[in-house]
């Protein structure tokens, strides 16, 4: 095969012959694929399959969101499944599950949106422990439960003065 590359399409031409075998339209972005969705694979392979089960380990909001956006793509899609999977290694995953069910409700396809969506709610987590919660008082030197720096002082010196003025236990000798 031969492929040619023009600025709005590319051609695929049998090497021998030169003949032309098919003309796709080119992707305007990086990574993405313009294709019809009857030359789409939408029959899950051993991969497909893997990926399913590491959505299902996440949770159910994770797992349907997979199978939705296989559904939608077929395998062609299998690379934002690996993406959203991969987010455990970065974060946890009942963090993942609810950007998950969150990117369902609102009908979010995107990796890139989901993954905002789990680093908003980690932050929202973080955000959450480092606020005093209720009954928590912030620690101050000031209240009327509080005695003087000088009263303690003083309970000092009175120690002092009465321990030198105990005698010192005397040693018998034998």
């Amino acid at each position: 095969m031969l492929v040619r590359l023009f600025e709005q399409h590319l051609e695929i031409r049998d090497f021998q012959s030169q003949a032309l075998l098919r003309t796709h339209p080119r992707a305007a972005q990086p990574g993405s694929v313009i294709l019809p969705d009857e030359e789409r694979p939408f029959n899950p392979s051993r991969e497909t399959r893997r990926i399913l089960s590491e959505a299902k380990a996440i949770g159910p909001a994770a797992e349907q969101l997979c199978q939705c956006l296989f559904d939608q793509e077929g395998r062609v899609g299998q690379r934002r499944l690996w993406g959203i999977v991969s987010l455990v290694k970065r974060y946890p995953r009942t963090l993942i599950d609810r950007a998950c069910a969150m990117a369902l409700h609102d009908g979010v396809r995107s990796y890139q949106q989901i993954k905002a969506l789990t680093e908003h709610l980690l932050n929202e987590a973080l955000a959450d422990i480092d606020t005093p919660q209720q009954g928590e008082l912030a620690l101050t030197q000031d209240d009327r439960l509080i005695r003087a720096a000088e009263d303690y002082g003083d309970l000092f010196s009175l120690g002092a003065q009465k321990s030198a003025a105990l005698p010192s236990p005397v040693k018998e000798s034998q």
